[in-house]
């Protein structure tokens, strides 16, 4: 092995300053979780240990959502007691709007604030204007962090429906008068035509799916895709960048192979990557339930 290729070594992020939320237990192929003040069962396939709290409390859930993990087979929600249709959580001083969707999702993906946080002091220290692109970037969440750190933030998602959400988000959040731009179109497409525009931004955050559509039925594969846009937002970086963060939910993108996608990016800048698992900590048995692999790029200078 050579001696400026050495192996890397993954990390756990694991997010624990939530309040709002819990993850109470897991086992059996799902995991019961606190949202606020509802309480749900939905499917997670690496939690294969046994659950440590009774059925009967997993039964006391207000839904359980029944059916395959896979979004794309008409599963549904089982509600068991009354939950609105919308309720407000809070993550520190961002505010939002949670829902029982039905993909499974409630609009939140809790281990990301761990990154909020980290992103959120990284914009502090850099004492400086930050251009943030958020690729993928759902309901705002990491925007808005972002936004509230001081950063000018581009949002992009490919749905105008969650663009909405983001933006209700952003008001709910009292932060309406930061600067953040609200894009509905195709990641990719998007990144490309900012690259000939001679668009450049200081940090990116990618959190893409395994699978989707843009909104005039793009296609995005994984595999395929993350490459090429990785590619093409070598265009895009600042000459001076701040941080790249990536994270994904695809089972067979490991934290390696986002370690070699993150050195390939950010081949011609001074910096430092760390790759690993973001994970939660259970309530009952102290377990960690990994949820998706990461990988961060950060720049070694000190911004002036």
């Amino acid at each position: 092995m050579p001696k400026n290729n050495p192996i890397p070594q993954p990390t756990i992020l694991i997010s624990e300053n939530w309040d709002d939320y819990e993850l109470l237990d897991s086992g059996a192929g799902a995991k019961l979780e606190r949202f606020g003040n509802y309480t749900f069962v939905r499917p997670e396939p690496q939690a294969m240990w046994q659950p440590t709290f009774s059925e009967k409390v997993w039964n006391g859930a207000h839904a359980h959502f029944q059916g395959s993990d896979d979004e794309d087979t008409g599963s549904k929600w089982e509600f068991r007691k009354k939950v609105p249709e919308q309720w407000q959580m809070h993550y520190k001083d961002i505010s939002f709007w949670a829902e029982a969707t039905p993909f499974r999702h409630m609009g939140i993906f809790p281990e990301h604030g761990c990154q909020w946080d980290w992103m959120s002091q990284q914009i502090k220290n850099a004492a400086r204007p930050i251009r943030v692109l958020n690729l993928f970037a759902y309901t705002g969440l990491s925007t808005l962090a972002l936004a509230q750190a001081g950063a000018q933030v581009t949002h992009v998602d490919a749905s105008k429906k969650i663009i909405s959400w983001a933006r209700d988000n952003q008001v709910l959040s009292k932060l309406e008068e930061r600067p953040i731009r609200w894009i509905i179109d195709d990641a990719l497409k998007f990144t490309q035509r900012e690259a000939r525009r001679g668009s450049k931004y200081d940090a990116l955050v990618i959190d893409p799916p395994k699978f989707g559509r843009g909104p005039k039925g793009e296609i995005w594969k994984l595999h395929e895709s993350l490459p090429i846009l990785l590619n093409t937002c070598k265009d895009i970086l600042s000459d001076k960048p701040l941080f790249v963060v990536l994270t994904t939910y695809a089972v067979k993108a490991s934290a390696l192979s986002l370690h070699y996608l993150l050195e390939e990016l950010t081949s011609r800048y001074d910096g430092e990557i760390i790759v690993g698992e973001m994970a939660l900590r259970e309530k009952s048995a102290g377990r960690l339930l990994s949820t998706a692999a990461f990988g961060r790029w950060q720049a070694r200078y000190v911004s002036k």
